[in-house]
């Protein structure tokens, strides 16, 4: 999709203050600093639209990004951060889990990992959780351009064992600053819009 137009409409904490429109939402959750910020910025095409925060479980909103007029990516609170205390982590995660089991208009979710790391335990338990739910999941693999070309299909192969994903399971490795990946991440988007 060629992106042109890109709003954030509002940063949402209960369901009520959702848009009210019936575009298709593609959710991106994933550890704290894990490259959320940076995937989006690469497939709007923008610098620092979406901001990174050097303070990890910073964002503590659902921010919803107006694509187009098309579509929403929808920013999810990163999750694994020390810091915050547990009642904030329950809160967060009764919010998260609210969203992605009754939003009707989520179309799919991109989970982030790192590329350079085994999924942490709490990558597998998303991950678990998700195909609990049968949410049409994309895994992306962020800081590819850190780990050596020849150790790609090492990492890709820790990751899908990790996670236990099967072969169909789609895996993409994605750079923000070798635009690795962008293509194939958009042409997923756009099949669960059913655009292709």
């Amino acid at each position: 999709m060629e992106v042109h137009n890109v709003d954030l409409t509002i940063s949402a904490v209960r369901p009520e203050q959702y848009p009210k429109t019936a575009y298709p939402e593609v959710a991106l959750v994933g550890r704290s600093n894990v490259g959320k910020s940076s995937l989006t910025n690469v497939l709007i095409n923008r610098q620092n639209f979406a901001h990174t925060s050097s303070q990890p479980g910073k964002t503590q909103t659902l921010n919803f990004y107006a694509v187009e007029n098309q579509l929403y990516f929808v920013d999810v609170p990163g999750y694994g951060y020390a810091k915050v205390s547990k009642k904030e982590r329950e809160r967060f995660g009764q919010m998260i889990e609210n969203y992605l089991t009754q939003r009707e208009q989520l179309c799919g979710v991109i989970m982030l990992v790192d590329a350079r790391h085994a999924p942490t335990a709490d990558d597998v338990t998303m991950y678990q959780w998700l195909a609990y739910y049968n949410l049409p999941t994309l895994v992306v693999g962020t800081k590819s351009d850190k780990v050596k070309s020849n150790a790609w299909n090492r990492q890709e192969s820790q990751i899908r064992k990790k996670l236990g994903m099967t072969p169909d399971d789609p895996l993409i490795l994605f750079s923000a600053k070798t635009k690795r990946g962008k293509e194939q991440v958009w042409q997923w988007i756009e099949r669960q819009m059913g655009m292709n």
